[in-house]
């Protein structure tokens, strides 16, 4: 009996061993139904803005002369080029001109025309066309004008005025020429005695005279700005009272640059760089880089201020800049004395006393 009690403990204990290994795993929880539409995705990127809408400014200019004049109405074309180029073109700054404006009346009509088409900023680029700006101004108060060589605004706060310290260049030109004549004269041409025409000749005959005053400067002003046939003729007359260098101011000077290379005479320029016209007696010149002052000015429309304002453009400044001709044979110790001049113009150390 014991035995087969033995038998059957030993069998249910096997029993149960069976049962726990064979028995299958439990059936894992249900998962939950995915949902049809996912959760949007979060980031930390901010959207980005719309672009800023770029406004083009807008420049209208009024000009004697041409634009290739290597003179007056140049030396603001060219400034106009030069910002137009840094700001990236025209979709930044845009300017139309209109140039060889001689009679003062289309000028005037072109001005008109300018303002009533909405430019930011319109230039009338002669001292000439001081009246009539100071008439048309006042009839478009939310445009700025422009107008040298004064400093002359009329006391219209719409109107800016710019003029050159013109005499600085035209020291450091008396100071080549005193230098470099051979014969003891020297002739100056300048158009009408008035505005940087006219403080460019003084500014020439005192660095003559600072320089050496036994050289002889004889002066003609022949009354006109754009005269080309009378600049020659003036410049023929200097040439026949003994003038081996020679100097002049304003768009007629083409004329007299002409028979200065006819002649082999040298000049001394200013306003644009006149190289080009006769490199091989062109010295120096002194070129006006009027983005200074438009650059200047277009910084006060952006602030609200429209004009009231004037500017002058100097060697210290660099509105004014010296230029030397890379072809001519300047003398070293000619050209140190006027780099030393345009360092004393700037620093204060030179002053210059005008006839």
């Amino acid at each position: 009996m014991k035995k087969i009690m033995s038998i059957l403990t030993v069998l249910l204990a096997l029993s149960l061993v069976l049962s726990a290994c064979g028995s299958p795993a439990p059936a894992p929880a249900p998962v939950a139904e995915e949902a049809t539409q996912a959760a949007p995705e979060t980031s930390n990127e901010a959207e980005p803005e719309p672009a800023a809408t770029v406004e083009t400014f807008r420049v209208a200019v009024v000009m004697p002369s041409s634009i290739n004049d290597l003179a007056f109405s140049q030396s603001m074309y060219d400034a106009l080029v030069l910002i137009q180029t840094e700001m990236g073109g025209t979709d930044y700054f845009d300017f139309v001109y209109s140039d060889n404006m001689f009679v003062v009346d289309d000028a005037a009509a072109a001005i008109r025309d300018y303002a009533s088409q909405g430019y930011d900023l319109i230039i009338a680029h002669g001292s000439q066309y001081g009246s009539s700006l100071q008439e048309i101004a006042p009839d478009f108060p939310e445009t700025s004008f422009a107008w040298g060589t004064t400093v002359e605004t009329f006391g219209q706060p719409n109107i800016f005025a710019y003029e050159a310290a013109s005499h600085e260049g035209g020291y450091v030109n008396g100071v080549l020429a005193a230098s470099l004549t051979q014969s003891g004269v020297v002739g100056v041409i300048g158009p009408i005695e008035t505005g940087d025409a006219k403080l460019y000749v003084d500014g020439f005959v005192a660095g003559v005279k600072a320089t050496d005053p036994n050289v002889t400067v004889n002066v003609n002003y022949i009354g006109s700005f754009s005269d080309v046939a009378l600049a020659a003729e003036a410049a023929n007359t200097h040439i026949a009272a003994g003038a081996d260098v020679m100097a002049g101011t304003a768009q007629m000077v083409v004329g007299a640059i002409g028979v200065a290379k006819e002649n082999g005479v040298l000049w001394v320029g200013t306003q644009s760089n006149q190289t080009s016209l006769a490199p091989d007696i062109v010295v120096a010149n002194q070129v006006y880089r009027w983005d200074v002052v438009v650059k200047e000015i277009m910084d006060l429309i952006a602030g609200g201020t429209l004009g009231g304002k004037s500017f002058v453009i100097t060697l210290e400044n660099g509105g004014e800049v010296m230029e030397y001709n890379p072809g001519f044979n300047l003398p070293a110790d000619v050209k140190t004395l006027a780099d030393q001049t345009i360092q004393g113009l700037i620093d204060g150390s030179i002053t210059i006393t005008l006839p």
